[in-house]
């Protein structure tokens, strides 16, 4: 490991051993009562008897499928939407309009609707997760069709290329620095759009999990099941999304020297 790897990871830890020291400086000066505000060590010892027990386990099986099969079916409808809006006006000026529009509508509200639609279910929050990702995908894929240069077109229509292989060589690769933000982007307000709909009724989710260790009034837990949320966010960023920007940036020469 370089040395410059190792003092990236040293300044982290630092940084992470400032805050646990704040945070137990809060608890020593007695600023709130620790069943309001939690130590450091009673939030761990919650942490650990949730991880010994397996709820936390459980409720992560739970959560993660349910990200999965919404982030997966708002990628395809999504890029789908998106690359028809980028190359179709009509469909800009339609489907694209009606996009942009929902995009600010906040995708706990759609969670009334799935209930109707589909009862308390695992189908009403998987929709949920749906609509709270796929608009950003969408918007995505199509400002990444949209800033491909024309040239690039142009030049793959002088040599001859198919449709699929304008699809496959010049519109799927320049659409990547775009869709490489826009996927981190809906991977996100996917996790968000869970949490919120799991946190509004029993469910069996981490969501639900944090709901109950607040009605419980167990602050320790509740602090506990927001740190994992926190982590969970963490470490997809950088096993997935992080490697993937940086893989970007390097094939189109955006790295900084």
């Amino acid at each position: 490991m370089s040395f410059s790897s190792l003092f990236r990871l040293a300044r982290v830890f630092f940084f992470y051993a400032a805050l646990l020291g704040i945070w137990q400086l809060v608890i020593e000066v007695e600023l709130w009562p620790r069943y309001i505000f939690p130590s450091p060590g009673a939030v761990w010892d919650s942490f650990r008897t949730n991880i010994e027990n397996g709820q936390i386990q459980r409720s992560l099986e739970i959560s993660l499928k349910r990200l999965a099969i919404g982030y997966s079916i708002s990628f395809v409808i999504g890029m789908t939407v998106g690359v028809a809006a980028g190359t179709i006006r009509w469909v800009d000026e339609t489907v694209g309009s009606l996009v942009l529009g929902l995009q600010s509508l906040p995708s706990v509200t759609w969670l009334p609707l799935a209930l109707l639609w589909f009862g308390l279910n695992d189908q009403a929050i998987i929709f949920v997760v749906l609509m709270g990702s796929i608009f950003a995908i969408s918007i995505s894929a199509r400002d990444g069709v949209r800033n491909i240069p024309p040239l690039q077109r142009r030049a793959a229509q002088t040599f001859g290329a198919a449709r699929w292989q304008m699809v496959r060589y010049v519109m799927l690769p320049g659409m990547l620095p775009s869709m490489a933000q826009g996927l981190k982007l809906g991977w996100s307000f996917a996790w968000r759009s869970l949490m919120a709909a799991e946190l509004l009724y029993i469910s069996g989710g981490i969501g639900s999990l944090l709901n109950i260790r607040r009605e419980l009034n167990d602050m320790s837990g509740v602090v506990a099941v927001m740190l994992v949320i926190v982590a969970i966010g963490i470490v997809v960023d950088r096993i997935i999304f992080g490697p993937l920007e940086h893989w970007v940036r390097d094939r189109w020469g955006l790295s900084q020297a």
